[in-house]
């Protein structure tokens, strides 16, 4: 799980705290039509032969349209399939902020109807029923609070109206206590409704960002747990991989000794041995003392305006007797260049693609080129080694991972996971490219500096090789295109 800031995980939270209530309320809102329906048909029923029969048609043709209005709204939220989810909840949202109110205003206008045609114990029991619909309602509709307190809002609006205007042709004592007495006993039962309302949304929110908040907990705890498995399996993949590493020179440093002292005579022969067996111990050491120091939380980068061209050709020198030693050639191609980067870490980081490029090269050779490229900085380093296949490039980043391969020096499996901490450390990305018996390509893309050295000239401080050289593995660091498959 992606680590958020305090500010987006609060909007997300937000955000999915109000997708659920949605949904409880649309899902509610569904279950409320069978509920509307009875009630409709029996106020139908029991004002029918008391009121104007044309009002009373009239109210329910109005009530029942926007039911049907509210239903769609519902339907659709539901089976819309076009654009996101956050922009169908605005659209639904936007559709209901109004035809709640709607409907409670409806509801309301009843109160019209009946009053002063229908008997005081019909009215009675109609006024009841309109009144105790905010609290009946407070359990389906209070997930969308904006929406019910419309509805709360709209009825008892519609019921003092219809109450004042129903009461003017009575005689004023009457009309007095007619529309006081109605008038509070609807503000009781809105103001009870909308409080049981208001206190139901809170309880449903408070539930719902408390069910987020343990849902985020249990996904930090899931990726801490991961990360500390991880972290376990790379420890004892460390250790597997070099305790097998040092057991073979240390092994046969125990072989020379004991073949030493057995044929003091041999010292010519076997002190070389001894030499290369504690070279490789040597090495192996080196490159655990440094991939557990770049391990480190306390190492940290020094980023500074850095010249490659200088870096570069102190690597080419450094690495020129080696490819000499293995009859290779080691060329390159460089401008001079700045850019952003810890010099010391980028030079290592670098080397470590070199020596890399030289070890796994049986002949032709290694070219380190420098470029730009769309405003960046690239250091590639190019080889016409075996080459690596497209399974094993992922692998080749972690530690003690080596290519199964034949005829090449495997080394320790450490050098590519130092490139690759190197490269994190840095900010720098690094990528490869291969083709199976063709060569390789490692490239690392570098910010430029904000100023370059303008007294060179523009142009290849050292090549031997063709400006025309592609960006494809298949190119050998001579600058020409390998022929054949």
């Amino acid at each position: 799980m992606q680590t958020d800031s305090p500010l987006r995980l609060e909007h997300r939270r937000q955000q999915w705290v109000q997708q659920k209530l949605i949904e409880a309320f649309v899902g509610s809102a569904r279950l409320t039509l069978t509920w509307s329906l009875v009630v409709i048909g029996v106020l139908f029923a029991l004002l029918y032969p008391h009121v104007d029969r044309r009002a009373l048609w009239i109210w329910t043709a109005a009530i029942l349209l926007v039911i049907l209005a509210r239903q769609w709204s519902v339907a659709r939220y539901q089976n819309e399939s076009i654009g996101s989810a956050q922009s169908r909840l605005e659209s639904f949202v936007s559709r209901s902020v109004w035809l709640w109110p709607l409907s409670g205003v409806v509801w309301g206008g009843l109160t019209l109807v009946f009053l002063p045609q229908a008997p005081p114990y019909k009215q009675f029991v109609c006024m009841t029923v309109l009144l105790a619909m905010p609290g009946v309602a407070a359990a389906t509709f209070s997930a969308h609070w904006r929406a019910f307190a419309g509805y709360a809002d709209g009825l008892l609006a519609a019921v003092v109206v219809s109450v004042f205007l129903g009461s003017r042709d009575l005689p004023m004592i009457a009309t007095e206590l007619n529309f006081y007495g109605l008038a509070v006993l609807a503000i009781a039962f809105w103001a009870a409704g909308r409080a049981a309302g208001q206190r139901m949304h809170a309880i449903q929110r408070d539930n719902l960002e408390l069910h987020f908040d343990n849902e985020v907990l249990v996904a930090s705890l899931t990726e801490k747990t991961r990360a500390a498995l991880d972290a376990v399996g790379v420890k004892n993949r460390f250790i597997a991989g070099a305790a097998h590493d040092l057991r073979q020179p240390v092994h046969a440093l125990g072989l020379y000794a004991s073949w030493l002292a057995a044929e003091p005579a041999l010292v010519a022969d076997i002190a070389p041995k001894i030499v290369r067996s504690t070279r490789a111990v040597d090495a192996l050491f080196n490159s655990l003392f440094e991939f557990t120091a770049l391990e480190s939380d306390n190492f940290k980068p020094t980023l500074q305006s850095t010249d490659l061209l200088a870096l570069l050709q102190d690597i080419e020198i450094q690495y020129a007797p080696v490819a000499l030693e293995r009859a290779l050639r080691l060329r390159t191609r460089l401008l001079p260049m700045r850019a952003r980067s810890d010099p010391v870490l980028l030079k290592r980081l670098v080397g470590n693609l070199v020596s890399n490029a030289l070890k796994n090269t049986p002949h032709g050779g290694v070219l380190l080129a420098c470029r730009e490229r769309r405003g960046r900085c690239w250091i590639e380093v190019w080889d016409t080694g075996i080459g690596i296949a497209e399974e094993h490039r992922q692998e080749i980043f972690q530690e003690f991972y080596r290519v199964p391969r034949l005829g090449t020096e495997e080394g320790f499996g450490l050098g590519l996971a130092i490139v690759a901490r190197l490269g994190e450390l840095l900010g720098h990305r690094v990528s490869v490219a291969s083709r199976v018996g063709r060569g390789s390509v490692f490239r690392i893309d570098i910010t430029p500096a904000e100023q370059r050295a303008i007294t060179a000239p523009k142009t290849p401080a050292k090549t031997s090789v063709k400006a025309s050289v592609k960006a494809s593995p298949a190119a050998a660091p001579d600058g020409r295109p390998e022929t054949g498959s």
